[in-house]
């Protein structure tokens, strides 16, 4: 039991060291999502789906930067690989909603096929913040899937 405390006072002491000091600090920038999914791009080509998914997956994959993170999309509707939710992999979400009714996946089909590469606006749960906020992502079409990574804007 004395180890087990020792741990999370431990871990408590230490959390801070690791953190920013602002949410601001903290955000990515459009131009490190456009990198990221460039990068992310670039893997799935090199490397193949299979093992260029579960590095996305993987939060120490490489494609995980604080709030940023890459998502791939069928174009079915199926997430392909999420850098911030594992347990959305293999699950058809083509009809998800934001909170203001917005279907912002068939949005993104639609850029997708419109204009291949684009940013497109919605609101998500920020998942450092666990708060609604106003999100833009960048996406590009690859074959039959888009991949994706955003970029949080600050509250009104």
């Amino acid at each position: 039991m004395k180890a087990v405390i020792r741990f999370l006072l431990t871990t408590a002491m230490l959390m801070p060291l690791g953190m920013p000091a602002s949410a601001k600090e903290r955000r990515a920038t459009p131009a490190q999502a456009v990198a990221m999914v460039k990068k992310a791009v670039a893997a799935i080509r090199k490397d193949g789906r299979e093992k260029a998914y579960a590095a996305i997956t993987n939060k120490r994959g490489g494609f995980v930067r604080g709030d940023l993170y890459i998502t791939v999309w069928g174009l079915d509707g199926v997430v392909r690989a999420h850098g911030a939710n594992a347990n959305m992999v293999g699950k058809n979400l083509g009809d998800l909603r934001d909170i203001d009714g917005k279907l912002f996946i068939q949005e993104r089909f639609q850029l997708a096929s419109a204009k291949g590469k684009f940013w497109q606006e919605y609101k998500y749960t920020h998942p450092q913040t666990g708060k609604i906020e106003p999100k833009r992502m960048y996406c590009e079409s690859l074959q039959d899937t888009v991949v994706c990574g955003g970029v949080y804007k600050d509250p009104a």
